[in-house]
């Protein structure tokens, strides 16, 4: 039987006007002759589901995205591995379609279509021709509100857990960025691996599994974002039709408001290393970062970039082309709630390690004490806006950028507001956010043989 969802509540028609959906204009852009080339709006339905759609003019196709408001830090010791687990289920089958059924309706219209699962989000996405738009919503919204969850199901995928686990285990980039969030944060939600380990996984029962579907995948929880060759109100009520099988959207609800900062978790200096027989050494140096909605994000994102972010970056330069010391070699910042890191990886022959890390050590030392150059700051604001300028050529990645700023901050930011944040970032800012995170206790991770 399909799994259901508590009903309560009519639909629009005669309800108080705090119980109807609201839409609201969040971005619109114009061009030079002042013609609109994409519009962003969201409505927000009465059971707190949040649909958001950016009209591209030109579009020929479109994207969507169902966007969860879960992810690995949202399980315990117990249910570790739920949130990727349920991932997989999803697509095996629900009351009107089978597995079969769900490849078969988007590949018969050229369409594609996957799922990703994070440490505090999970994400649902296809794309297709704008006219088919409809029959993915069709699609995504029986997977989401109708999976079966059978027991045959359950354990068929059990095993394909256990052999990408198996995989990554056998990956340096992923053991040595496991290994880094260990070191981190320890046991807890952000420390664990996305997929679970081999213990969590082969012990999880489909009666855990079920009420860990049915506690996170509510409507106020939850997140629609299409973009590209669409109309906002065919978008909604596609999302109505689709979405409102077996009473998931009965009732009403306050959207759920982004993930609290709550007590910041403690980052402490550390070491570890695994034995692996790799050709090479895989190594991380790291530091605690900033948190998602620190202001500071946009200088650390200019300092990234003209750390480790291009082949015109400090490290690159310095640790690839001066010294030939490794082909790989990058910087990186993540963001989460209350938490962050920022760091370099590279990847070296394991003679070169200690010189290696000698020489990135003393870069991050310098740029904490001195900064960059107006030149650096210059190149760096310049790659910052064209990349994301760049990256948002198509429907797809319009849809990640609506989908996640509307779950994760609650709001979209517009496009030039972000250029404008990024342009606005000055030499003595870059400065004071890294003295202060390489001034930070350092984490080291070393995977290789």
């Amino acid at each position: 039987m399909t799994t259901s969802f508590p009903t309560a509540g009519q639909r629009d028609a005669g309800r108080p006007s705090a119980l109807r959906a609201t839409t609201r204009t969040l971005e619109t852009v114009r061009d030079t002759g002042g013609l609109v080339t994409s519009q962003v709006r969201r409505t927000t339905l009465p059971s707190g589901l949040r649909v958001i759609t950016e009209q591209m003019a030109g579009a020929r196709s479109a994207s969507i995205g169902v966007w969860i408001g879960v992810g690995s830090r949202d399980e315990s010791a117990t249910t570790h591995g739920a949130s990727h687990f349920l991932e997989h289920l999803l697509f095996k089958g629900t009351d009107e379609r089978s597995a079969l059924d769900i490849s078969i309706a988007l590949d018969a219209v050229g369409g594609e279509f996957n799922a990703f699962t994070a440490k505090e989000y999970t994400c649902f996405h296809a794309r297709v021709l704008g006219e088919d738009i409809g029959l993915a919503v069709d699609v995504l919204g029986d997977m989401i509100t109708g999976s079966l969850l059978e027991p045959h199901d359950v354990d068929a995928e059990r095993d394909v857990i256990l052999d990408e686990i198996a995989m990554h285990e056998d990956d340096p980039d992923d053991v040595v960025q496991n290994l880094l969030a260990e070191l981190a944060w320890g046991n807890g939600p952000l420390g664990r691996p996305i997929a679970g380990t081999t213990e969590s996984i082969e012990s999880m029962s489909r009666a855990q599994i079920q009420r860990f579907y049915k506690r996170h995948y509510r409507p106020d929880n939850m997140v629609v974002s299409v973009a590209g060759a669409v109309d906002h109100g065919e978008v909604v009520k596609a999302v109505r039709r689709h979405f409102g099988r077996h009473g998931f959207l009965d009732g009403t609800a306050e959207p759920v408001a982004p993930r609290p900062a709550s007590r910041r978790p403690r980052i402490r200096a550390g070491e570890g290393r695994i034995a692996r027989p790799f050709e090479q050494v895989n190594v991380v140096l790291a530091a605690e970062g900033v948190t998602r909605d620190d202001d500071r994000r946009f200088a650390l994102g200019v300092l990234n970039t003209a750390l480790g972010g291009g082949t015109s970056s400090r490290l690159f330069q310095e640790v690839r082309e001066h010294r030939g010391l490794a082909y790989s070699v990058y910087s990186f910042a993540s963001h989460y709630a209350d938490s962050g890191l920022v760091g370099v990886a590279v990847g070296c022959l394991p003679g070169r390690l200690e010189e290696v890390l000698e020489v990135v050590r003393v870069e991050l030392s310098r740029i904490a004490a001195h900064g960059i150059t107006p030149e650096e700051l210059a190149r760096g604001k310049g790659q910052l806006v064209g990349g994301l300028v760049l990256g948002l050529e198509d429907s797809g990645s319009r849809m990640m950028r609506i989908g996640k700023a509307e779950l994760v901050y609650g709001d979209v930011i517009g496009i030039d507001e972000v250029m404008a944040r990024i342009d606005a970032v000055t030499l003595d800012d870059v400065r004071s956010v890294a003295a202060d995170v390489f001034g930070r206790p350092e984490l080291l991770a070393v995977v290789g043989p």
